[in-house]
């Protein structure tokens, strides 16, 4: 067997290291149990509303208060019944549906209902879009 010279084999010993506890590790009540056993300094603190939902100042704000004081009613602005009946008499004079209409002006239906039952936000571009499709001045003096 020519060619295979002695075996050797490599002495150098291999060293295998743990990864250092991470904080969560630290923090764990084994840890700390085994910690309190083998004699080791602990430091341990309260922490202020630690665990609790409370606002860093529990106070009460004169911002809170001015918002409890306040009593104005507030609601959104809805469609005038001048618009509504001119919206309707004009939809009707050029024999249109709700739904012809609102594909004319490329609104949803649901829209033009709104608008007629007065329960819209007025939006003075849809509007404008179906004065220019109904040819006719819905808001202001005719």
């Amino acid at each position: 067997m020519a060619g295979i010279g002695p075996i050797r084999q490599d002495w150098e010993p291999v060293v295998v290291r743990k990864k250092a506890p991470t904080a969560a590790a630290k923090k764990d009540e084994k840890a700390v149990n085994a910690a309190r056993r083998s004699g080791a300094e602990i430091e341990t603190m309260k922490k202020y509303n630690a665990g609790t939902n409370k606002a860093a100042s529990s106070g009460t704000s004169l911002n809170t208060k001015r918002l409890d004081d306040d009593t104005e009613n507030l609601a959104h602005e809805r469609v005038s019944s001048d618009l509504k009946k001119n919206l309707m008499q004009a939809r009707l004079d050029k024999k249109m549906t709700q739904a012809q209409l609102a594909q004319m002006i490329n609104e949803k239906p649901q829209v033009i209902q709104e608008y007629e039952s007065g329960k819209a936000i007025p939006n003075q571009q849809i509007i404008g879009k179906l004065e220019r499709a109904l040819g006719t001045k819905l808001r202001g003096k005719k």
